[in-house]
Parts: C-alpha cells; structure tokens; sequence
C-alpha cells in the first residue's frame, strides 16, 4: 500500500524542506538612550528537540537537528522574508541579516529598516502580529529511529532562507514532514501486512 500525498499549492520549492516552529521571534530592545532600531531576532531552529511534525494511524512521527547538522552548512547567501515568499527585507550579503550557530540552534538577527515591506514587517511582529519562525533548508544527511519513530537530521546541506511565519492556511511543514517520512510509513505497513499474512497461515495450519 502506498500513502498518497495531497499536491501542495503553495508555490514553495518542492526540492527543499520547510519547518515552522512555535519559536518565537521578537522585536530586540534598543540600546539605551537610543533611537529604536527595526531589529527583530529569534531562533529559526533549535537543537535536539524531538517535535512532532506529523501523525498518521494514529502515530506521532518526530524530527530532531542533531547539534552538528549546520556545521558544514552552506549559508553563504541567505534571505529573510515573510512566508518564503515576497520581497527580501534582509539578507546575509549585505549584512542585514546576521545567522549565528550556537548550542541551542541557529539564531537569527535581522534589521528590517532598509525596505518599506521590511519596516512593514517589523510593526506587525513588534505588534505580536507574527511570532513563528521558519526556515528552508535541504538535507545532505539523516537517519531515522523506527522504534521511537523519530527522523534525526545530521546533515544540512544548504539554508536558503529564515521567515517570519503568521499560522498557515494550509500547513506546509506536515507536507515536507510527510515527504521525509514516507518511505518509512511505507515500510511499517508492508511489515505489518506481511506480519498478519504470516498470522493467517499459521492458523490454517494449526486449523
């Protein structure tokens, strides 16, 4: 049996992976007796903590980044806009987009007050408007426990962009989730399909 996807209309890339999070992300505080600068930072990832992306059958499938999986990441040119789409308000080129590896995650710090959408952007997360993060990335590496049912990323190969998320309509990170774990779903079911072929057998034969 083979579970079926359902066609993602978002326009988003299908080659990469897209996980949004509860992490939150903030307007930072201004330094003292200064004028407010449009900054906003947050955590588009964090490290070793299993999340369940998807569930199906009633089964919870996790994924956890392993703490080394953006060590040899490619981030060389890396954009920050709202919902993987749009205008780019700031970016690593030209250093309006600061990404920082640390032991929780990657952490991100971006100033939104070089376009009118970035200045835009900044009112509605100071606001409380917008509060997740999210980010884009493709996977070099990665294994999967089948006994806790949870996918562990070892390996980024390359981020292409961190975004302020609102709560989508449709939930693209359980589209991607479902794509990563569908080879194993499968193989849980041939397993248990052939499990009660070899049940039935046995009553026959003891029948």
């Amino acid at each position: 049996m083979t579970v079926k996807t359902q066609e993602n209309p978002n326009p988003r890339r299908s080659d990469r992976e897209f996980r949004e999070f509860s992490f939150e992300i903030r307007a930072a505080a201004p330094a003292e007796d200064a004028a407010e600068e449009m900054i906003v930072e947050g955590y588009a990832c964090r490290f070793n903590e299993a999340t369940v992306l998807w569930e199906y059958d009633g089964k919870e499938y996790k994924e956890q980044v392993d703490d080394r999986a953006l060590s040899e990441a490619d981030m060389s040119d890396v954009i920050f806009n709202y919902n993987h789409g749009g205008k780019v308000v700031a970016r690593t080129r030209n250093k309006t987009l600061e990404l920082k590896v640390d032991k929780k995650g990657l952490f991100v710090r971006a100033k939104l007050d070089g376009t009118e959408e970035g200045r835009k952007l900044f009112a509605e997360i100071k606001g409380g408007y917008i509060d997740r993060m999210s980010y884009a990335y493709t996977v070099k590496e990665s294994a999967y426990d089948s006994e806790n049912r949870t996918r562990t990323i070892r390996k980024i190969k390359k981020v292409y962009d961190v975004s302020a998320v609102d709560i989508p309509a449709y939930d693209t990170t359980s589209i991607s989730a479902r794509s990563a774990f569908e080879v194993e779903i499968e193989k849980e079911m041939k397993a248990a399909e052939a499990a009660e072929r070899r049940r039935k057998l046995l009553l026959q034969t003891y029948l």
